[in-house]
């Protein structure tokens, strides 16, 4: 008995004349995440991709929970590899399918006939195997409409398959296939999200962090470093920016006003990200704003806040609600990491009343009582570079 994993595509299917560019740069991705896995097989025909173990005893089940956050594959399926001989497919079911069959109450049969060669048609493969099931599993109902089980006979270039449900994939398009961005990550719940979502519509993420001991702990720094070895599961390696940013926030307390305190602050953030990110040929910024979450995120804190940046800012998360932030963060692993309560540099030196409808102009006169250049210089040369990836 052979197995391997049938994979769909999805979005990729559209790309028409760049679509086989899209399809290699989803395999080498998905050999990254089985790298310490073992060795793997892919190939590729209409719209499906296949992923053959070449060695006994890899572990399928692990194969099947990495490939599903691989961004680009639609749905996927563990399935037994048969002889196109319906002789064989009809041996070869009971015994695979026993386990499933023996938990369920109802169940129908799906063909799907790709191989027009073959000589039954998907009616007669469906009529005949359920045929053959009900014999074997007599304790079984069918069930067109709503079944508990659907078992799948697909008879294709390769082979005939026989699996069970397909399990829902990641989605979106291949990480790397859109270019590269530099994602701002506090610590906090909404930057992680904000990277899986842009990550997903095929950008490689970045990170950027701005460190401010002793007002920050090593502890919010390792929390960081742990958010970013979490959504590597999605993103593939991070590589981290460690900012520190002690001089630059107090140098703000000192010389400006305390209701532009939280403004400079992002402005400086995005100056810094900007040199950063170009040095890595990002070609856009990522953050988790959330237009009104805070007072920095009024539409016009953020317009004085995209006038720093010297790229796109990209904002996925702008028009969420925290709930709807929150369920994300839950579906990638991140919510529990977030709320460990240490203190992240955008919390140090709040003001108590900050300003939310800022006028560009009064924020270049209150920056004007700082020494820009050399504060940028010194938190750009100062800056750690470290990878980050789930062990």
């Amino acid at each position: 008995m052979k197995e391997l994993i049938l994979l769909k595509s999805g979005e990729i299917a559209l790309k028409g004349l760049n679509r086989a560019s899209f399809e290699d740069m989803l395999i080498k991705n998905a050999k990254y995440s089985l790298s310490d896995l073992g060795r793997f097989k892919f190939y590729k025909a209409q719209s499906a991709l296949y992923c053959e173990p070449t060695e006994e005893g890899q572990d399928l089940d692990e194969v099947m929970v990495r490939l599903s956050r691989v961004f680009g594959f639609a749905g996927l399926s563990r399935a037994l590899i048969v002889e196109k001989d319906f002789d064989a497919i009809r041996a070869a079911a009971p015994n695979y399918l026993r386990e499933t069959l023996m938990a369920a109450r109802t169940f129908k049969v799906q063909a799907k006939r790709s191989d027009k060669k073959f000589p039954f048609n998907s009616p007669h493969i469906c009529r005949e195997l359920g045929g053959d099931l009900l014999e074997h599993f007599p304790h079984l109902k069918v069930d067109v409409e709503n079944p508990q089980v659907t078992v799948t006979v697909e008879v294709r270039d390769f082979a005939a398959y026989i699996h069970t449900d397909q399990q829902p994939g990641a989605g979106g398009i291949p990480v790397g296939s859109g270019g590269r961005a530099a994602l701002l990550v506090s610590g906090g719940i909404d930057s992680p999200v904000a990277g899986y979502m842009m990550a997903k519509r095929g950008l490689k993420i970045i990170g950027v962090h701005f460190a401010s001991p002793p007002y920050t702990s090593d502890r919010a720094l390792l929390k960081v470093e742990k958010l970013c070895e979490i959504t590597s599961d999605y993103l593939g390696r991070v590589r981290l920016h460690v900012v520190p940013f002690t001089r630059i926030q107090e140098e703000i307390k000192d010389k400006c006003p305390e209701d532009y305190f939280t403004l400079v602050m992002r402005r400086y953030m995005m100056k810094i990200a900007t040199i950063i990110a170009q040095s890595e040929d990002c070609g856009a910024l990522v953050t988790g704003e959330s237009l009104g979450q805070v007072a920095s995120q009024t539409v016009q804190a953020l317009a004085c806040t995209d006038e720093s940046a010297g790229l796109p800012v990209l904002r996925p998360v702008i028009g969420m609600d925290k709930e709807e932030i929150i369920r994300i963060a839950r579906h990638i692993d991140t919510f529990e990491t977030s709320i460990l309560p240490y203190e992240d540099c955008c919390t140090v030196f709040t003001p108590r009343h900050p300003r939310t409808k800022p006028k560009l102009a009064d924020l270049l006169a209150v920056e004007q009582k700082l020494d820009e250049e050399a504060l940028i210089r010194e938190a750009v040369e100062g800056t750690v570079l470290k990878t980050l990836y789930r062990k």
